[in-house]
């Protein structure tokens, strides 16, 4: 069978990939190219999403929760366009998760694709819309035309637009008289008219026609009507000068089978120029675009294909079919042409076909027409045909060497020119061709033709082609070399150009590195700025490329110092330790030429690698004494620099400092002050504030004082002292300060450091004896030296600095300064006068007092005192010591402690303890100092005080505190309370409170007592309710004996409360009598019921008051009881149903049905509730009231009829249960109740109303447990088909033995319509178990619809080897099959069955299994069995087994069979078998045919074979392995001379020969001889033939030999004339042509219509006509 001109490949299964079958259709799967499938459908939660398959991804799946009515991908990109509502567009960005667009359109959108990389097409109802998505200017969609009127009432299945988008197409189907018709509108945008046209699918395409000089644009579409099928292709839009194409109509077959189908897609293919065409039925057809042509017809899927797209490259197109799969079909490059050659009508179509798309299989056929033409002298289409064979074979050197040589016909142009015109035309021209064609065009002068080529990509560059036009135009000539890839020559011309930035990014793009240090050196001659810029740019791409030294001295030789830095700069920026000397280099060579340049290199700290000490000498010789200090690292080179501050900035020598360790930084110190302490003292005080910490203001100080520097120490510490902690800092400043006159210093320091010896600076201080005390009286104040100061200043009769201190600087002191003053005796006057020229607001007033107090001076400070009240003074201190005052002093204190608020009650009362505890007592109960209050009145027996305290205060805490078990005065207390505090009391509150804390103190007996005082006798509370509950409920705990008497003697406490803490105790009959004197009658009876425990008295209680309420009481209470029949009397008499759910259970449980009835119908004359009824007809089933419940369920209720019904059938009233569910036709459960009565009929037919599955279930169990299986079978039948009902079913029948009626029943079910595997499953198993005579028979009929592997099982457990066998065949489970027969082989085995089964197994061991068995069992069929299994068996094995068992003869057949593969085990088993036969025939045939054997073991065991015909094969096995000696020598053994013969004219060795040929002269066979003569006559020098002729006389014999070999001498001496005479005159015609240096052609015409122009020697000497350069290559090699 010829190969397919197509490839057809799966590209994907979308079912494999997570689609839905439902989901793959034309409305909801979408192809628009061969990058993406979409995809939407529903999820089995229900939720709508998009699947996107990346066809060139590997078949990725990409998922989103998408809802929309279509979606679209991109062609290539992750950009997907969305419709909803059918007029809603979006346009997403998935990979950047952005909206690009978003429009709603006036109409729905019927149909939309992508037709082109940025626009889509929209087709509504009435128009067709463009939408270009990434257009900003359009946001909403451009009405392009209006639909025509052809197309109503069309399905839109396509819309196609042209490249150039000046035509579109809209494509749609629709049913007309049982077909499916086809109508399009084409529309031209230039000239905005349509045309309506009949087709089902439709394409734009197009397609250079000979000898046109653009592309036509062609139109092609297809339709099926009712008159045949028509391809059409049309031109549109024609050009001129372009030839017209003919437009083609060309008849579609469609199979006979075929009748409905029509084309539903088609794609022209920008490559081939090749029509694919889909039909619906799935056939694609291939037609050539240009001539209609048919190429190939036939079927690629059995469903239809509903969408395709083309691939990217333009070669073919991809499909969806309703299966799902993903089909790609393209024309196949490699049998396309072959395939078409099949058919000569064809072959013109596969000429054009291969040249348009460069396919290989037509070279032959191009080259017998080139061949052809160029024989006819048509010379114009000769190369026309050379120009556009496919793939270029015969665009070769010899080809334009031929066109070359063909003369130029009058008045055209030359046929070499004629060809160049066709390749240029064509495309780009291959090397040869391109340096062929320059050498005229330079030579002309005409190099602008080769730059235009050049950007048109049309010229095959080459490095030969570079050397040519490198005269011409260095620039052109370096593009050149660039496309040929010739790096240096490249390199070299953009040197020679000056392009030297892109030198390195090409030579790093091609991956060659030229000598770049010569290139540098070159460049900088010509150049010294672009040489440094370019050996800059190296070093930053990779300094490894250039030697950074040898470039280092280039610079230096031109005296380039800026250059050179730079570069250096570059060079060394990544600071190694190998480029020490080169970063020494950079900055010696700055600091001699540039110093200001390497003073910023050394500030930058680029470098660390250096030879330091060298730069530091070259530093300090250039006047960088900075950086010479960084650099130098001994201390007589540092101290000899460090001393010349005025060249050192100050910033620098501080921060310089800082690096220096601390002995070597004070020895640097005092070399600057030792060398110039006026120059240098200013920057060491600097030096020595920066690093006082580091330093120690210690050693710095003694420096200083060493050289005598006060000032320097001023200033020094003046520095530090702020932030120093160190007491000497603080203290030498103060000296130095004082010293300096610095008073204003001293003071502030004084006032603010906390760093210094307060005892030390103020001895200092007193000891100068300044003329400020200021300083003095500071340190004094701060650290409480107030005694020393006061003292030292009365001593010096310093009062002014006295007032001074308590007035301006700390007025606080002023208690400490009086009480000094008082120490020292000073004189009252002087004190008060101080007093009062002090502010009293800001005197500390308790101190003050407390200093003159605690000197018994107090009445000192009245006049102070007095006078700070009137100046408004409200402190509290002002006020305590007034009170004293008074107190002390007996100025009616009494009323100033009870008048005045504003003095400390717990000081003044503290102060009055032990002078007046009546004033005490006032102040604590004006301050409520409750606890001092309290133990001063207990001290003193004060308990009517505290009393009245207490009640007033009505603190309940105040009153836990006295009425403690703790206290011993509680008992005094407690009868001034009862008798005098409270009595006089008339606020109900503290009464309250007072009470309450009585009750929590629990002192039952005195709140008794106090209650009673207040409630029996007359008194404000007499008729408080609260008060009276209080004692009735404190009496009920207390004293019981009491409560009778208080129920009688009181009437306005609470009856609930009291009753029920009577209750509480255990008061029964007081709180009955409570209950009843309120008439609370259901109360009293809950007490006598609940608590009396009397239902007797209970009952007579109702009698008496007969009440409703308290009958229910008392009727709950009988209920309780068990008094069930007094009980329903007694709800009966208070007409109370409420508690029907307790009466129906108790009375339901006690079998009081009777009186339950009572009840319920008094109760079912107030409610309506389902429980009551529902009791009331189970209570009629009960009492076997049957008429009164047909009579009650055929009236109004509200009873749970089913509920009664299911009870009753529970409690076996089979009776009322038929009644409950007739009355509610519950079919179910009556059929159940039925089957318990007996009425097995009735039962059915019920069970067939209710057609419930229980149902039948219990039916179906009773019918079988009274052996009415008739009615058995019905509901079985109706059971059966449930296959979860089915092995219960089956378990029942066969439980009970009833083994007949099971199989009966399922042979009835199989005919049902809802009959299921089980059923045909469970029959087998039936069939298997109890009738195994009829399971084949089951078997063969029903093995479709039967679960094989459950049948499996039962038959291997019924022994049924036949069926098994048979079950395994058909489940495919051909091993098992096959090795079940042959395991059972008497019952299962049968020749023709086990060879179709055992080659379809899965495990290769069953083969050889299978042999071993039929050589047991069935030798003589084994050659039948090894003829099936040949093409699946190892051969080898096989061999092996059987020699194993020797049994090879058994295998001859098979083995001759199989020698055709040339297996080494067969060839040796064939042949030892044909020796032992003797069959040399036979065995000749093996060892010439199959040569795969131990030749030389074979060889040797034949040749001691007593037959001559085996010795025979043994010499040919020997000539066959070029053992030729041996061969012949075993010919000659057996006189077979003619093969010996033969053995030496193979071998080619002259020995050999001459040795046979020496022989045969010997024995005299001279026969032999001459046939050695014509055999090996290339082998015989006829040296030897003369010698052995004239030797032994056989001249006759070797005339023959003589002759021939003469004849042929002869022969070739005239041959090598002729050769000879040839080559001298092409010698002599290639000499005349290198002579001829004029053109070929006159310089009249133009290069292109004139012919190459031929080139002598080169212009310059050179091979290549190149002369060498100033800059040329040979600097760079």
């Amino acid at each position: 069978m010829a190969p397919l001109p197509i490839k057809f490949t799966e590209q994907a299964q979308l079912l494999s990939l997570g689609v839905q079958q439902q989901s793959i259709g034309f409305n909801s799967c979408t192809l628009e190219s061969s990058h993406y499938v979409c995809v939407r459908q529903t999820t089995e939660a229900g939720a709508a999403e998009v699947l996107i398959i990346n066809l060139t991804n590997g078949n990725t799946v990409m998922r989103r929760p998408i809802k929309a009515d279509s979606a679209i991908m991109h062609w290539s990109k992750e950009i997907i366009a969305l419709k909803a509502q059918g007029k809603t567009l979006q346009i997403f960005d998935l990979a950047q998760k952005a909206k690009l667009k978003s429009t709603n359109m006036a109409e729905d959108v019927m149909y939309w694709k992508w037709f082109s990389e940025t626009s889509l097409g929209l087709v509504t109802d009435t128009a067709v819309y463009h939408w270009n998505i990434f257009d900003p200017a359009q946001a909403m969609p451009q009405k392009v035309f209006e639909r025509n009127a052809n197309l109503q009432g069309c399905q839109i299945i396509n819309y196609r637009v042209s490249d150039d988008e000046k035509w579109m197409v809209v494509v749609g189907i629709r049913q007309d008289q049982g077909r499916v018709v086809g109508n399009m509108q084409l529309y031209s945008k230039d000239r905005g008219i349509s045309q309506a046209i009949e087709g089902h699918a439709a394409a734009f395409g197009t397609i250079r026609l000979e000898d046109a000089s653009s592309d036509t644009k062609l139109f092609t579409f297809a339709n099926r009507g009712a008159n045949g099928a028509k391809l059409h292709i049309v031109e549109v839009d024609h050009q001129q000068p372009n030839p017209v194409f003919t437009k083609r109509a060309v008849d579609i077959y469609f199979p006979a089978e075929a009748t409905n189908d029509f084309p539903v897609a088609m794609q022209v293919s920008r490559k081939y120029k090749v029509i694919y065409m889909v039909t619906k039925y799935g056939f694609i057809h291939l037609y050539d675009l240009e001539t209609g042509t048919t190429i190939f017809m036939n079927r690629i899927s059995s469903d239809t294909i509903f969408t395709i797209a083309g691939d990217e490259d333009g070669s073919g197109i991809v499909g969806v079919n309703r299966k799902g799969q993903v089909l790609s079909v393209s024309v196949d490059e490699s049998t396309v042409i072959p395939y078409l050659l099949q058919n000569p009508e064809n072959a013109e179509l596969a000429y054009k076909l291969a040249s348009r798309a460069g396919l290989p299989g037509a070279d032959q056929l191009y080259q017998q027409r080139f061949d052809q033409l160029i024989a006819q002298g048509d010379y114009q289409n000769a190369a026309k045909t050379a120009a556009n064979s496919p793939q270029g074979f015969l665009r070769t050197p010899q080809t334009i060497e031929r066109f070359k040589s063909l003369p130029q016909q009058q008045g055209q142009l030359s046929v070499i020119l004629q060809y160049f015109g066709m390749l240029l035309d064509k495309g780009k021209l291959n090397p040869h061709e391109t340096l062929e064609l320059a050498r005229p065009v330079l030579q002309q002068n005409r190099k602008h033709l080769l730059e235009k080529w050049m950007k048109e990509g049309k010229l095959g560059c080459s490095e030969q082609l570079g050397d040519l036009v490198r005269v011409h135009d260095a620039s052109l000539a370096q593009q050149i070399y660039q496309e040929a890839g010739a790096s240096q020559k490249v390199i070299a011309a953009m040197a020679e150009s000056g392009n030297f930035d892109q030198i390195l990014p090409y030579s790093r793009s091609v991956g060659y590195t030229p000598d770049f240090n010569a290139i540098i050196q070159h460049v900088v001659r010509l150049n010294p700025d672009k040489g440094a810029e370019f050996a800059t740019s190296i070093a930053r791409e990779d300094p490894s490329l250039i030697d950074v030294e040898r470039t280092l001295d280039i610079f230096q030789s031109q005296g380039m110092v800026q250059q050179a830095t730079a570069f250096l700069l570059d060079v060394l920026q990544a600071n190694k330790p190998d480029q020490g000397h080169l970063q020494t280099r950079l900055l010696e060579m700055n600091l001699m030429n540039a110093p200001q340049v390497a003073d910023a290199i050394l500030g930058n700290e680029m470098f660390s690698h250096y030879d330091r000490h060298r730069i530091a000498q070259l530093c300090e010789q250039a006047g960088l004494i900075a950086r010479a200090l960084e650099h130098y690292d001994a201390p007589a080179d540092i101290k000899r620099c460090i001393v010349q501050t005025d060249k050192l900035d100050e910033t620098f020598l501080i921060t310089y400092f800082g690096r220096l360790t601390v002995d070597l930084a004070m020895e640097c110190l005092d070399e600057m002050l030792k060398v110039n302490i006026r120059q240098n003292l200013q920057a060491v005080i600097n030096i020595a504030k920066k690093y006082s910490d580091l330093f120690g203001p210690t050693r710095i100080i003694e420096l200083l004082e060493k050289y005598r520097t006060a000032e320097g120490l001023y200033f020094y510490l003046g520095g530090i002292v702020n932030l120093s902690e160190d007491k000497d800092v603080t203290f030498k400043y103060l000296e130095a300060a004082v010293r300096m006159g610095q008073l204003g210093e001293v003071e502030r320091v004084c006032r603010e450091s906390n760093a210094y010896d307060p005892e030390k600076v103020k001895n200092f201080l007193k000891e100068q004896r300044l003329t400020e005390q200021l300083p003095l009286i500071i340190v004094c104040d701060r650290f409480n030296f107030i005694h020393d100061l006061v003292l030292y200043l009365y001593k010096n009769q310093q009062f002014k600095s006295i007032e001074v201190y308590v007035q301006r600087v700390n007025p606080a002191r002023t208690p400490a300064v009086i009480g000094g003053l008082l120490d020292v005796d000073c004189d009252e006057n002087i004190i008060k006068g101080l007093l009062s020229s002090v502010s009293p607001a800001s005197v500390p007033i308790e101190e003050l007092v407390q200093e003159v107090e605690s000197r018994n001076r107090l009445k000192l400070l009245l006049p102070f005192l007095e006078a700070t009240l009137a100046a408004g003074n409200q402190q509290q201190a002002v006020y305590n010591a007034l009170a004293k005052i008074y107190i002390d002093s007996n100025n009616d204190p009494e009323t100033f402690l009870k008048n005045n608020d504003l003095y400390d009650t717990l000081t003044v009362g503290k102060y009055c303890e032990k002078r007046d505890p009546n004033l005490a007592y006032i102040a604590y109960r004006k301050g409520q100092n409750d606890l001092e209050l309290i133990s001063i009145t207990n001290e003193n027996a004060m308990f009517r005080a505290q009393a009245r305290y207490l009640l007033e205060r009505a603190d309940p805490e105040i009153w836990s505190y006295v009425l403690s078990d703790n206290n011993v005065h509680r008992r005094s207390l407690v009868d001034q309370v009862i008798s005098t505090a409270v009595p006089e009391s008339n606020d109900p509150e503290q009464v309250s409170i007072a009470v309450k804390a009585f009750i929590d103190a629990d002192m039952p007996v005195e709140l008794i007592e106090l209650l009673e005082k207040i409630i029996l006798e007359p008194s404000t509370f007499s008729d408080n309710a609260n008060l009276q509950n209080l004692l009735m409920l404190t009496a009920a705990k207390s004293d019981r004996g009491r409560v009778a008497g208080y129920i009688q003697s009181l009437d306005n406490y609470s009856p609930e409360d009291v009753a029920e803490q009577c209750l509480g105790v255990g008061l029964y009959e007081e709180a009955f009598l409570i209950y009843k004197k309120a008439n609370q009658h259901s109360n009293a009876a809950n007490v006598l019921v609940d608590h009396v425990v009397s239902i007797d008295r209970a009952q007579e209680y109702a009698e008496q008051v007969d009440l409703p309420e308290v009958w229910s009481k008392v009727g709950k209470a009988q209920l309780d009881g068990l008094r069930i029949t007094d009980s329903v009397e007694s709800y009966i008499r208070a007409q109370d149903p409420s508690n029907f759910h307790e009466v129906i259970e108790t009375a339901t449980h006690a079998g009081k049905d009777e009186d339950l009835i009572k009840y319920l119908r008094m109760a079912r004359k107030t409610l309506r509730e389902p429980a009551v009824d529902t009791a009331l007809a189970f209570c009629y089933a009960r009492t076997n009231q049957l008429p009164e419940l047909e009579e009650f369920l055929r009236g109004t209720n509200v009873a749970n009829v089913e509920e009664s019904g299911d009870k009753a059938y529970e409690e076996g009233y089979h009776e009322a249960a038929k009644i409950f569910f007739t009355s509610i036709s519950n079919w179910a459960k009556l059929a159940t109740t039925l089957v318990h009565l007996g009425d097995y009929q009735g039962a059915v037919e019920c069970a067939r109303k209710a057609n419930s599955v229980k149902v039948w279930k219990q039916v179906n169990e009773a019918c079988v447990a009274k052996k009415e299986f008739r009615l058995a079978q019905i509901c079985g039948l109706n059971l059966i088909v449930h296959a979860d009902e089915l092995a219960d079913l089956v378990r029942q029948y066969e439980r009970n033995g009833y083994f007949d009626e099971l199989i009966s029943l399922l042979e009835a079910g199989l005919g049902l319509e809802r009959a299921h595997m089980g059923m045909f499953t469970e029959l087998g198993i039936a069939l298997s178990k109890y009738h195994p005579d009829r399971v084949m028979e089951h078997l063969r009929i029903f093995w479709g619809r039967i679960n094989i592997p459950k049948m499996i099982r039962a038959c291997e457990e019924a022994h049924l080897w036949p069926e098994l066998v048979f079950l395994y065949a058909h489940y495919d489970e051909f091993d098992n099959a096959a090795l079940a027969m042959m395991e059972r082989a008497a019952d299962a085995w049968e020749h023709h069955t086990f060879k179709e089964t055992v080659v379809k197994v899965a495990n290769l061991e069953i083969y050889y299994r299978a042999l071993n068995f039929y050589l047991d069992q069935q030798p003589s069929l084994l050659t039948d069995l090894l003829q099936a299994l040949t093409p699946r068996i190892d051969v080898n094995r096989v061999v092996r087994m059987f020699e194993k068992s020797d049994n090879i003869p058994l295998i001859k057949p098979f083995l001759l069979n199989v020698q055709s593969q040339n297996k080494r085990a067969v060839n040796d088993a064939i042949n030892d078998l044909l020796i032992e036969e003797e069959d040399y025939k036979t065995l000749r045939d093996s060892v010439e045919n199959y040569d795969n054997y131990e030749a030389v073991a074979l060889a040797q065991r034949l040749e001691k074979h007593e037959l001559v015909f085996f010795r025979q094969i043994a010499a040919q096995i020997y000539r066959k392995n070029k053992r030729w000696d041996r061969s012949i020598q075993l010919s000659k053994q057996d006189k077979l001379y003619r093969d010996a013969i033969e053995t030496a004219a193979m071998s080619g060795r002259q020995e050999v020969v001459e040795e046979l040929l020496r022989y045969f002269v010997d024995i005299g066979s001279k026969e032999c001889y001459v046939g050695m003569l014509y055999s090996c006559y290339d082998l015989l020098p006829l040296h030897l033939i003369m010698e052995i002729s004239w030797r032994h006389g056989l001249t006759d014999f070797t005339m023959p030999f003589m002759i021939n070999f003469m004849a042929q001498q002869a022969a070739t001496i005239e041959q090598l004339r002729v050769d000879n005479e040839e080559r001298k005159a092409r010698e002599k015609e290639e000499r005349k042509k290198e002579e001829d240096t004029g053109p070929i052609l006159g310089q009249s015409r133009l290069m292109l219509t004139q012919g190459p122009m031929a080139t002598g020697a080169g212009g310059y000497g050179q091979a290549n006509g190149v002369m060498p350069q100033p800059m040329g290559y040979g600097g760079f090699r």
